[in-house]
């Protein structure tokens, strides 16, 4: 056999040996380091797991009378925010939700207020449950809201980007809809004062 035909089995091998590893990883590791959930229901910090958020893909426009000022339709179930502007061209964006059921809030709504760098407080219950946290946390990187927020009429609830895109996709929040940054920067310039917005 020449040197040249050696070498050649030799790849082959290689290859072959190397995509049958390649698929065994692809399958059992996934589901002994993921198990069969794609939430995180506990601190961020100590485990990362996939992100997976199942759209629904429904027209939701029927639930608004009128895309006058454009509309917002978050879908808690499937986590993701819906936007349709004035003449009905449409956005969808993935977002976490709140973490449990008593913290979420459901209804129809608008943006009051729209901030660029926004600071962030936490609310009595927050501090109720983490007597822990600061009580104020400046515009930059470690500040909960991220990029921009769009406030809503309800006290305390907001749409706003975040830092940790780990949160994206699961029930993460204490109450807000969070998108991530590069989302909530695009919505925040096609959204108005006044835009309606559902949760469902």
């Amino acid at each position: 056999m020449t040197r040249s035909r050696e070498t050649w089995i030799g790849r082959r091998r290689f290859l072959s040996t190397a995509a049958s590893a390649v698929g065994a990883l692809a399958t059992a590791p996934v589901l002994a380091q993921t198990g069969n959930s794609t939430e995180i229901e506990q601190d961020l910090s100590q485990v990362v797991r996939r992100n997976i958020s199942s759209f629904r893909a429904l027209d939701w426009r029927p639930y608004f009378d009128t895309l006058d000022n454009g509309a917002i339709l978050v879908d808690i179930t499937s986590r993701a925010l819906h936007f349709w502007d004035e003449n009905g061209a449409y956005k969808l964006y993935p977002t976490s939700v709140p973490m449990t059921e008593d913290l979420t809030r459901r209804g129809r709504t608008e943006i009051v207020r729209k901030v660029e760098g926004p600071d962030w407080r936490p609310t009595p219950s927050m501090l109720e449950r983490n007597p822990e946290w600061p009580r104020h946390i400046p515009p930059g990187p470690d500040n909960p809201l991220g990029t921009h927020a769009l406030y809503l009429s309800w006290q305390y609830y907001r749409i706003h980007g975040t830092h940790d895109t780990r949160k994206i996709g699961r029930r993460s929040s204490n109450g807000c809809i969070g998108l991530y940054n590069e989302n909530i920067a695009e919505l925040f310039a096609l959204t108005k004062l006044g835009t309606q917005v559902l949760l469902i």
